[in-house]
């Protein structure tokens, strides 16, 4: 793995990136606008995400960066939490949801992969 310069070159930071782009685009529709509870909890959760990337990588230290990469798996694990939330309440279509889970699930692995390395650097 090369050096990273900023928080933005993090393939997970992309894939949280493209999680929450998506979120706002879905939360914004119909019924799912109207739940403002559900939406904005799904929202932060989302931002969480990318925000706890970026933050860490900002942070003094690597075990600092390391802990908030965890805070961002975290998260990760809330907006799929809300996704299931989100479904039972006919806010999206199965397909949807599968669509939804798998990038949340994709930038969990991919911050487990980073977390690993890091902790064997």
């Amino acid at each position: 793995m090369g050096t990273i310069k900023r928080f933005e070159e993090i393939e997970a930071w992309q894939t949280a990136r493209d999680l929450t782009r998506r979120i706002y685009v879905l939360s914004n529709q119909g019924a799912f606008a109207r739940d403002f509870g559900l939406r904005d909890q799904l929202r932060r959760a989302a931002v969480s995400v990318m925000s706890n990337i970026a933050e860490g990588f900002e942070s003094d230290t690597q075990a600092q960066f390391i802990k908030y990469l965890g805070y961002a798996k975290t998260s990760s694990g809330e907006v799929r939490a809300q996704l299931y939330v989100a479904l039972d309440a006919g806010y999206l279509t199965q397909a949807q949801f599968e669509v939804f889970v798998d990038l949340a699930e994709k930038c969990s692995r991919q911050l487990s992969r980073f977390i690993e390395y890091l902790r064997k650097r």
